[in-house]
């Protein structure tokens, strides 16, 4: 399995910024595809997760009405667009898989490599 993520860059505070995962590697319909992030110094955290096959998305609550998740399987693609952004967002972004929904990063198996979003006051 094979996660790339792309789309990171500098936004100025209450900008927007898209982020794209491609996937690849197998078939991921029992998957959920999760997205994490990580401020140096701090733990990685939950973002937001879609169900692959149902759609069904779960997000952080700081993050509900400002982030969304999506998934494009045509293009085995999912993507997080991120509105309002605040310093605060600044971190590293990760998205990974696996099998069933958890909001648990130790719980996930497969990973990209992280894009960094950093968002100037």
């Amino acid at each position: 399995v094979q996660l790339q993520a792309s789309g990171g860059g500098l936004v100025q505070a209450g900008g927007s910024l898209r982020l794209s995962c491609a996937a690849s590697g197998r078939s991921f319909s029992s998957y959920a595809m999760g997205w994490f992030r990580q401020a140096p110094g701090k733990e990685r955290e939950f973002v937001a997760a879609i169900s692959w096959s149902s759609g069904s998305t779960y997000y952080a609550d700081s993050m509900k009405g400002r982030f969304t998740i999506s998934r494009d399987k045509s293009k085995n693609t999912v993507s997080l667009q991120m509105n309002s952004l605040k310093p605060e967002d600044t971190a590293v972004y990760y998205c990974a898989a696996r099998w069933g929904y958890s909001d648990r990063p130790y719980e996930y198996d497969y990973w990209g490599q992280g894009t960094q979003v950093t968002v100037s006051s």
